[in-house]
This record gives structure tokens, sequence and C-alpha cells, in this order.
């Protein structure tokens, strides 16, 4: 495990605990219950090549700050960018105002409505003058960006010189997010996260026919620094050679004849069936009902905890705020609530839900499991997804054992399209690569291949999981949710994975019905 860096002076040397005072002094001499102070700076770049050329570049920086309270039972919520003591105190007092508008909405929904909306926080330990910093060994600011753009251009030159190749994408995203929070409970927290995101993809076009196809990297987002890319965490000579070869492959491979087929799905198609299918499934906020206009809700209930089937005896799902490189590791999160890991699924029931303060206390649960989060400091924290990651088996088999034990089927890698209702129940996934298995043997590629379950049938249908060798840590930077949208980064652990008898569509002839 790499030392843990220190947090910048640079934000350190920011008036943090000034404003904070200011800010909670101001929110309690108004009669506040609870106040919080948050102070983000969150940069973000990018970098965009086609063939080999740079076609874009960015750099912006956000800083400011947030104060939330509870006031009269409602929360009051209002951010500003001026960083001064007298700003602070007056945004602190026009979140109370709005505390104050907001409640006596609630009082004028009705006595026994109002009782139920009323806002209270499960109860959290204090954590005075804690610091937390993400594990990396690389900050990918301290990099040079013409070392990051040529190495891009390198690794596009590469695939261009393929025989196949017709055209080359490559991407880097990089965010380094510092946070400082404050409360009226005592906790004080100062926090710092380097994430990032490479990703190349080939194209090949038949110059006859006008076929064309493309596949991109798996490698997967992750909570490290630039080392990812220099360093031995990721075989990224190996995939590029073997990039174009696998296109070459797909482009000559036979249409998929659908039906039923027993499936090994490798985690690098897994991971993101895990996100849309348990991830938001489970998302308290969600199965209550919060998210119905925008995001959605879930057919896990809260009436179902501790009852639902979700799938076979083997499946054991957890949350984890901790898992070191995920994306959604923290220390702490946007309530002051210390990082955690849990059970969402244990032997196939559904056990667990991911809760915030307020959800938790609403329904029940002693404590949150620390799932706030607001994407800026213009936005209110919300509950959002943990790294939600299926468990290997201890001594499970190899992707290759799996495999051998399927006479008719399909090995799927790498993630690509994906459709799902809004209740987190009926969906439908295609990948990268799509190979027959035949008597045991991988027999060659296969396209347009798409598999489509309900959850509960899919997780059910799972008789194998791998063990430990076969896991790995995928995850995305774009999970969307809230009103305004908000965009969060999350990880999803999970090994291979082996399920009998699921529906395969042929793509091309599905999108030719009418």
């Amino acid at each position: 495990m790499p030392a843990r860096h220190a947090v910048d002076e640079t934000f350190l040397a920011l008036p943090l605990r000034a404003l904070a005072d200011a800010a909670l002094a101001r929110a309690r001499a108004l009669g506040a219950d609870h106040a919080d102070f948050r102070l983000e700076r969150i940069r973000s770049a990018s970098w965009r090549l086609r063939d080999a050329r740079t076609s874009g570049t960015s750099d912006t920086t956000d800083l400011g700050y947030a104060v939330r309270v509870v006031h009269g039972g409602a929360w009051g919520f209002a951010s500003g960018v001026d960083l001064t003591m007298d700003a602070a105190a007056r945004v602190a007092a026009q979140a109370v105002a709005m505390a104050k508008l907001s409640a006596k909405v609630i009082t004028t929904a009705g006595s026994a409505e109002g009782s139920r909306a009323r806002v209270e926080l499960a109860a959290e330990p204090a954590y005075p003058d804690r610091t937390w910093v993400s594990s990396y060994e690389i900050d990918p600011f301290d990099v040079a960006d013409t070392e990051k753009s040529g190495l891009l251009a390198e690794w596009s030159a590469r695939l261009l010189a393929a025989e196949g190749v017709a055209h080359a994408d490559a991407s880097l995203l990089t965010v380094k997010e510092n946070k400082f929070y404050a409360d009226t409970a005592g906790t004080s927290t100062t926090q710092q996260r380097v994430r990032l995101h490479p990703q190349l993809t080939a194209v090949a076009v038949d110059p006859v026919t006008g076929d064309f196809d493309s596949m991109r990297t798996l490698a997967p987002p992750v909570g490290r620094g630039w080392e990812y890319l220099t360093g031995d965490h990721y075989d990224w000579d190996g995939e590029l050679a073997r990039l174009p070869e696998h296109l070459a492959e797909k482009m000559r491979a036979p249409s998929v004849e659908a039906g039923a087929y027993d499936l090994v799905v490798d985690p690098s198609n897994l991971w993101l069936t895990i996100h849309e299918s348990i991830g938001h499934a489970t998302e308290l906020d969600r199965a209550l009902g919060y998210e119905a206009a925008y995001a959605g809700t879930s057919f896990a209930t809260f009436d179902q905890l501790g009852k639902l089937a979700y799938g076979s005896e083997i499946m054991n799902v957890t949350g984890d705020r901790t898992a070191e490189h995920g994306l959604a590791t923290i220390g702490y999160d946007d309530e002051g609530v210390a990082a955690q890991s849990w059970d969402l699924i244990k032997d196939g029931t559904l056990v667990g839900y991911q809760l915030d303060r307020r959800i938790a206390k609403s329904t029940g649960f002693a404590r949150s499991n620390g799932c706030a989060y607001a994407d800026s400091p213009g936005h209110v924290p919300v509950q959002r997804m943990a790294n939600v990651s299926l468990q290997p088996a201890a001594d499970g088999p190899s992707t290759e054992e799996l495999i051998s034990g399927v006479e008719r089927g399909i090995y799927l890698v790498g993630d690509r399209s994906w459709s799902i209702d809004m209740q987190r129940y009926n969906f439908q996934f295609t990948q990268q690569r799509a190979y027959a298995i035949r008597n045991g043997r991988l027999a060659g590629q296969l396209r347009e291949v798409a598999y489509q379950a309900t959850t509960t049938d899919f997780w059910g249908s799972m008789t194998a999981v791998g063990g430990p060798q076969t896991y790995v840590l995928g995850g995305a930077f774009n999970c969307g949710k809230a009103q305004p949208g908000q965009v969060a980064s999350v990880s999803h652990g999970c090994p291979s994975a082996l399920f009998r008898n699921v529906n395969v569509l042929n793509t091309s002839a599905e999108s030719g019905r009418t």
C-alpha cells in the first residue's frame, strides 16, 4: 500500500476553520437544531485525442462552500463563493431562512403528514480534527500536460499502426477533490481524493461493405494516481497489442443465434449489471419513492428487507465506502459519518440498504452507513451509492474453470450498452466481446449479443462465482441522480460468475422488428 499523501498546502491555506466557525455560530444564534459547513475545491481536467491528435482539453476548478441546517424540523440550504467571515455568516442566515419557509410548507400540509415529514438525523459520534487522503502514489496534477497528452498520442499511434484499425480515440479524465467539513456536533474533517479514467477505443471499417465496429480498453476508472498509466498496476502494453486482434476477429464473427444460453460473465461486464440492478435498487431513498420523479424507484421495497430472495444462495453483496482505490471510497461522508462496510445481500437475501442520516432515522436504523454526497459546493448532499460489490468464493474457480463447465454458452467481456426499467427489474446488457463456448472451450467471437432478464431471475440463475483471483474492481465516473442533477463516481468489484439458462437476444434482429 502506498504511503498517504498530505493534504495540499494550498487548500489548507484557505480560511477553512474561520469560515466554518462564522457560519455555524450564526446558524446556532438563529436557533438551528443542526448545522453543517462544507467547503470544497474540485479540480477536473481532461484530454481527448482523435487519431493521435488532440481534439479537446479542459482544466476547471470549482471552489465554494455550503451551509445546511435543520430548523423547525425542516431542511435549509444555501451556498456561496465569497471567502469572508461575513459572507459565510450571511449564507448561514440564508439557509435558516430557507428552513423556516420549508417548515411553513410542512405545517400547512397537515399535522399528521407534517409530523412524518419532520427532519431528524440518526446519531453519529463526533470526529474532531480528522484528516483522510485517498491511496495514490503520483498526483496526476503534478505531471506535465505534455506528458499526459504525449502518452495518449503514443498509445493511439500503436493502435493506428495495427492492421485493420481505421481510427483511434483516446481520453483521460482526472479529478482531485478537496473537502473540509464541520458541524455543530463537533465533527471537523479534511479530505483529499484523487481519481482518473483513461480509455482508448479502436475503430475498424470494412472498405467493401462499409460495415464498422469498435472496441474499448477494459481498464476501469480507479482511485489511483498517474502510476496507474505508467506502473505495473495494469497491463497497458498487452491490452493495446491485443485490442486490434480482438477487433479484427469481431469484424469476421458470425451473428449470434437467439435463445437460452449458459453465460460466464467477466468482471469487466458484470460490474455494470451490479451497478444497475443492485446498486441503484438498494438505495433506500429510491425504494421509498423519493427519486420517483427522476431517477426512478426500486422493486426492492422496504417491506421486503430480510425477505426478498434477490438471487441464489451463493450471492453475497456488500456496500463499502472503505475499499482501497474505490471511486466511492472516503474517510467521512458529507454528513460527517465515518466510512463503513456492510451487507446488502447475504446468502441471496436482501438484508440492507444504502442510507444517509435522515433516511436512517426515519426508517428505524440506528446509524447511517455514510452514503451522503454532493458533487459540488453548490449542491445539497443526497444519498449516493457506495462501492457495491459481489463477493468471490474463498476457494472459488478460475474463469477458465467456469468456462470448462459449460457445454453450450457464451463468455461475455467488457461493458457496452445497457437498458433497465425505472424499478431496476427488467434489463438488457451488451458487451465489448462475446465468445461462443462449446463443450467447455472458447470457440470464437459472436456479434450482436445481448442478454435479457429480470433482476431476480438473473441473480437466481447464478450457480458459481469465481475465486479471489478473478476479482476486479470496475466502475464509472458518471452515475447520475437527483434534481438538480448530480454526478458521482463509484466502483463495483466482482469475480467472474456462471449463470444458467439466460435469454440471449440478437440485437440486429431485435432492431429490425416493428
